[in-house]
């Protein structure tokens, strides 16, 4: 069995989010920490609209690292809550607030409370690409096959 490595992240809570939790995992094997929704009073998405929601934390990741953030599989079975962009990339060099643009695909509004649980952060490594051009590529079985080629 691989080992998993921590890999260290500084975290600021920014000013009104002192009450709120870190992200947190929910459970030993879970791959990403719960995102808080830091908004100051409770928002109600109407059916259809998206909203930002502001989370009330920036971090600082390890060069070489991006977090995504993702949805959480709850809202989106109970509530048709989902998010866009998703996933969200969060850059080693950003630090900004991390925000979530959450969207009510369901039949009845959905209201966020200070402290709700609307999102997932994944830390994960990446890879940067050096293109190399070239006249052709070798060729597959298959081949430029698209879009459910594969059944």
């Amino acid at each position: 069995m691989l080992a998993m490595s921590d890999v260290e992240v500084l975290i600021v809570r920014l000013a009104g989010a002192e009450d709120l939790p870190l992200p947190a995992y929910a459970t030993k094997g879970a791959a990403g920490v719960d995102l808080y929704a830091a908004v100051t009073g409770a928002v109600t998405i109407p059916p259809g609209e998206r909203y930002l929601i502001p989370t009330g934390i920036t971090i600082a990741l390890p060069e070489g690292y991006e977090a995504q953030v993702r949805p959480r599989s709850g809202l989106a079975l109970r509530n048709g809550v989902t998010l866009l962009n998703t996933p969200g990339t969060v850059d080693a060099d950003y630090r900004g607030e991390i925000k979530v643009v959450l969207i009510n695909l369901g039949d009845e509004p959905f209201t966020v409370r200070r402290g709700d649980r609307i999102a997932q952060l994944v830390v994960q490594s990446y890879a940067r690409v050096k293109w190399l051009e070239a006249a052709d590529l070798e060729a597959t079985e298959r081949g430029s096959g698209g879009f459910g080629h594969t059944g």
